[in-house]
């Protein structure tokens, strides 16, 4: 295990992410050395530890979210990335924010992945584990309508290779990867749609050849079972909603989100802000803890 600790930053400090982290700190107390907590100052003093960043006045409001809130979460991000680019952390674990919000005040980026991936010059690749499924995602934040344009070749390798790092470095030998079709049934034979013989039927033989166990595309309708009866280690969605709503059906209080393929590990709980609930002790803390031990476990 790497002796550096992990930093975990507040995420939208209106939503649950701050009692999340304060959850866990009196679960582990063991362990509380090995973190560094990144939010508002009061909610810092509360812990008794951290670092604190924006305004020393602001006060934070669990289920009120305002800009001033949303500009604490980025500066939170821009300490843990710096952090671990310096030598400092070995992995940030970060909290859900309101990506809206976000926008609101100028950030950049459609999420925490792409904004991870900037800082650290890397291609990353969405994916969620922690529970009984391992899920990486092809392309994430686009709309529908753009996906079967944006599937490339190129993707679909780095994201089943994402995976076959992911799932050796969590005990798998040899691990077998499923790749999705775009289409249903994986496009029939090109009856239902071009792209899944024209686009990721060729990067799948290309991986094969290379001696990576990987098969596909298969249909997203089937694939997932199979993925559960341990068919597979893991599979390869090529969108979002793919991937996410039958990993949610199944895993939503036991995954964490990881960002794949970047120099430094960054995991998330697989949830938002959850501000109907911020401040009431009513959040799951499971996939938040799955977040924890997963950034131990892959920055070791």
């Amino acid at each position: 295990m790497s002796a550096l600790p992990i930093a975990v930053t507040c995420g939208d400090p209106a939503g649950v992410g701050p009692e999340l982290l304060a959850s866990w700190l009196r679960a582990h107390p063991e362990q509380a050395a090995s973190v560094v907590p990144i939010g508002p100052a009061d909610w810092i003093a509360r812990l008794g530890q951290g670092l604190a960043v924006g305004p020393k006045d602001f006060v934070t409001r669990p289920g009120q979210p305002d800009d001033a809130g949303q500009l604490i979460a980025i500066e939170a991000m821009e300490l843990a990335a710096r952090g671990a680019t310096g030598g400092r952390f070995a992995a940030v674990v970060t909290g859900p924010v309101n990506k809206k919000g976000l926008a609101g005040v100028g950030y950049d980026f459609p999420g925490q992945t792409e904004f991870f991936a900037s800082r650290w010059n890397g291609e990353p690749v969405m994916a969620f584990a922690g529970g009984k499924m391992t899920v990486g995602l092809v392309t994430w934040h686009i709309p529908l309508s753009e996906v079967p344009r944006a599937v490339t070749g190129a993707d679909i390798r780095r994201t089943v290779l994402a995976l076959v790092a992911l799932r050796t470095k969590l005990g798998d030998r040899r691990p077998r990867i499923a790749v999705c079709g775009l289409n249903p049934h994986a496009g029939e034979g090109g009856l239902l749609g071009k792209e899944d013989d024209a686009v990721i039927r060729p990067a799948v033989e290309a991986l094969r050849a290379e001696g990576h166990d990987v098969i596909g595309p298969l249909p997203g309708d089937t694939v997932f079972h199979r993925h559960l009866q341990g068919e597979f280690a893991a599979v390869a969605a090529i969108y979002h909603d793919q991937g996410l709503a039958p990993l949610k059906a199944v895993d939503f209080s036991t995954s964490a989100n990881l960002s794949l393929g970047l120099k430094h590990v960054r995991t998330s709980p697989d949830h938002g802000t959850a501000y109907e609930i911020a401040g009431q002790g009513k959040a799951d803390r499971g996939s938040f803890d799955s977040a924890m031990r997963l950034a131990r476990v892959l920055s070791a």
